[in-house]
């Protein structure tokens, strides 16, 4: 599963900036202020996120016994539904995707929890 994770996160950081720069060239003059807001925190959250994505992997690999899968699902399903429900939201303005973004956030919350969780079992 280490692979996995650090596939998809190399994966998710190319697509954090190509969506970075999508979103400061081509939606520059499309995008309002409150528009291009949602959009960078929807950037910046998929790329703490993708660096979170990266250490799980990294950890898998160093340490096959920890259970680190339900962290980096949390991790991939808050990338997935807070930063894609963001970059739609601030794309088309259709304002019921506000009720997603907050699932997105008790994913991350769970795969920081989760990530805790598992690293207590490590031994010094």
């Amino acid at each position: 599963m280490a692979k996995l994770w650090l596939i998809i996160a190399g994966l998710s950081g190319f697509l954090c900036v190509a969506l970075g720069a999508f979103g400061a060239h081509a939606l520059k003059a499309t995008l309002g202020a409150y528009g291009k807001d949602i959009y960078e925190k929807a950037v910046h959250y998929q790329m703490f996120h993708t660096v979170a994505l990266l250490l799980v992997g990294v950890l898998q690999n160093q340490s096959p016994h920890l259970v680190l899968q339900p962290a980096a699902l949390g991790f991939l399903c808050g990338i997935i539904l807070f930063s894609g429900s963001l970059y739609v939201l601030a794309v088309t303005g259709v304002t019921w995707l506000g009720a997603v973004t907050p699932l997105g956030g008790l994913s991350f919350l769970f795969g920081w929890l989760w990530l805790a969780y598992a690293c207590m079992k490590l031994r010094a």
